[in-house]
């Protein structure tokens, strides 16, 4: 996959005292991707409202060609660590999994979010590839996406804020942000969404590094400090 590389002004990030009194209890939803393979999710489910393109409710995920890992697991540990830094910066989260066994389609993902009251929609993944790719990339919907094309320009704003302080503080290679119309967790979502490729599970250096209990609090961070990244630049919209 080779993004293309589209760059959205976000604001810095603020200080962590700023942020605590910044944040105002926004609802933040975090989607750790995949499920354990014991869960069957074979069965279909459409691409978006009104849609007759069916998918699978839900894909098995990557693994870590080095360490072993399943991308399941790794994007449950991450989402369940961002979830605590969020929260101690004052977030309200709602995670859409707290375990391997809960089978929810990626329609059903971007239903609960909603449904929970959250503002945005932040989907934990990591990427595979038969090359030597490496980096971070996030995924949004395109302008002209045939279900929410309404959500673009804050699902992009939402993108790169999050992909450039995630690359800021891991170091990973930024891949840009990439525009797919045909991931249904992100057709079915109505408010700004968007999937974080933090790296390949693939690549030596990408797979070692997230595997890292102590790095995926650096990991974590980038996402939070993203999050915040993102809700400062709306409001200095709404301000203005």
């Amino acid at each position: 996959m080779i993004p293309g590389s589209i760059h959205t002004v976000c604001a810095e990030t603020a200080e962590t005292d700023q942020q605590l009194s910044q944040t105002d209890s926004h609802t933040v939803a975090i989607d750790p991707g995949h499920q354990g393979p014991n869960v069957d999710m074979s069965a279909l489910e459409p691409l978006g409202p009104g849609s007759t393109e069916m998918k699978a409710k839900a894909s098995t995920g990557t693994q870590g060609a080095f360490t072993g890992l399943e991308e399941y697991q790794l994007n449950l540990d991450v989402s369940l660590k961002l979830e605590q830094e969020l929260t101690d910066r004052g977030y309200i989260v709602v995670l859409t999994r707290r375990d391997n066994d809960t089978a929810i389609s990626n329609k059903e993902r971007a239903e609960y979010a909603v449904e929970q009251g959250a503002e945005i929609c932040v989907r934990i993944h990591a990427n595979g590839a038969d090359s030597a790719a490496s980096g971070a990339l996030t995924i949004s919907p395109s302008s002209a996406n045939p279900y929410v094309a309404s959500l673009y320009e804050q699902s992009n704003l939402l993108s790169q804020c999050v992909l450039d302080s995630y690359c800021q503080a891991t170091g990973f290679d930024n891949r840009g942000v990439t525009y797919a119309d045909n991931m249904t967790g992100i057709n079915w979502s109505t408010i700004p969404v968007t999937i974080l490729e933090m790296g390949f599970m693939t690549n030596e250096h990408d797979d070692l590094q997230m595997s890292d209990p102590d790095f995926q609090d650096t990991m974590v961070t980038g996402i939070a400090d993203g999050i915040d990244s993102y809700f400062e630049s709306v409001g200095k919209d709404v301000e203005n």
